[in-house]
């Protein structure tokens, strides 16, 4: 049954394509005498009856015409409506993000039903809602100025890695929760980032390449950080996270996008449900890792909690305004910030089971997964009701 349930949420926007406005062709009409006929008219039937014709032909046309008008009115009102509602939705994303995070923590068996394979599908929902928004030209015109991927590049394993240790040290944690800290701070850009610059008005083209550098880039980025700042070496499996990346990240985006070209139409109508995939997933992810772990995170304490929610608003505020001022646009440097905010912390709480052996070392990345997420839907819900000037 919970199958049915999510396999549906994932169908409506193809379902939905059914109600979308759709232009109606009238029939051409031919005359034969008084009656009205489908088939080719001959030249005979014309020089009899041009009169008739034009009259007969001209009523059938205007009912048809307002068929059609009916049949449009009826499904711009349906969309209309949807429109309206999935807007207010996609705004109260945060709202979704606690209200699943609450869930998760009072009661963490309602998502036991969320296990591996939905976990991986509801990744790949999410890439694929994003993947329909864009085009090869999108990825052709990101690559030609890598320095907005080198920048994001440098901010993830630069300047993320040296704060977690900062306000590790400053709230004065142990050196288990530190070592988790310093992991959260290393570890790659979540997928979810993509989401929220879509929401943002940010560019996903580059928001998608950024997080498939950092996710490659995690392959020996991640493991020489902590062996750098902890002493600690953190085995990473490349050929795993190579794997993994393919199927979450690039296939469900390549194939949104081979839709997008060979399919517009089909694309066009189910655009508008992208977001609503988008949000369902995400609030979906957030809640199956914190009931995994909810109760470290209720007995993690707020000795914890503010430097991991500082570690994602200030790593968001940086990565921002850094961009920003050495020259950036205003998309760049939003697509930046989020992708510089929002780390995949569900890897992170990963390394941090299988790599280390003090137990308490996997909760920073626990409580990273809800600060993460929140705070990324918060300032792509912001930044949606800035207007970007058209020449940034």
């Amino acid at each position: 049954m919970v199958k049915f349930a999510y396999a549906s949420i994932l169908l409506i926007p193809a379902a939905a394509y059914g109600f979308a406005p759709s232009i109606t062709s009238a029939p051409v009409l031919h005359n034969v005498g008084n009656a009205i006929s489908s088939r080719p008219a001959f030249a005979s039937d014309k020089r009899r009856s041009i009169a008739p014709l034009s009259m007969a032909s001209s009523s059938a046309l205007q009912m048809s015409d307002a068929a059609a008008d009916g049949e449009k009115s009826l499904g711009s009102k349906i969309f209309e409506v949807y429109t309206k509602t999935a807007n207010a939705a996609t705004t109260l994303f945060p709202l979704w993000t606690v209200l699943f995070t609450a869930i998760a923590l009072k009661k963490p068996s309602t998502f036991d039903f969320f296990t591996t394979e939905y976990f991986t599908a509801a990744l790949a929902a999410l890439m694929l809602s994003m993947g329909i928004t864009l085009t090869p030209q999108d990825f052709v015109e990101v690559t030609k100025e890598p320095s907005s991927v080198l920048m994001q590049f440098s901010l993830c394993y630069g300047m993320m890695p040296a704060l977690a240790f900062g306000l590790g040290k400053a709230f004065g944690l142990d050196a288990g929760l530190l070592a988790g800290m310093v992991l959260v701070g290393s570890i790659n850009g979540g997928q979810a980032s993509n989401l929220c610059t879509y929401i943002a008005k940010g560019n996903v083209a580059l928001s998608v390449l950024m997080t498939t550098a950092t996710t490659v880039g995690a392959i020996l980025m991640t493991p020489f950080l902590c062996k750098t700042m902890l002493g600690a070496v953190v085995p990473v499996d490349a050929a795993g996270i190579a794997k993994s990346t393919i199927q979450v990240v690039l296939a469900p985006i390549a194939i949104g996008m081979t839709a997008n070209k060979f399919f517009p139409k089909i694309v066009k109508a189910i655009l508008p449900f992208a977001p609503v995939v988008g949000v369902v997933s995400t609030c979906l992810l957030v809640a199956s890792a914190v009931a995994q772990v909810a109760e470290p995170i209720l007995g993690a304490g707020m000795n914890l909690q503010i430097p991991v929610l500082l570690l994602h608003l200030v790593g968001g505020i940086v990565g921002y305004w850094l961009p920003k001022l050495t020259g950036f646009g205003e998309v760049k440097s939003r697509t930046m910030a989020i992708e510089t905010s929002m780390k995949s912390s569900a890897f992170g709480f990963l390394l941090a089971k299988l790599h280390f052996g003090d137990y308490i070392a996997r909760v920073p990345s626990a409580v990273s997964v809800v600060w993460m997420a929140l705070t990324g839907s918060l300032l792509a819900v912001v930044w949606r009701y800035i207007p970007v000037k058209e020449d940034e």
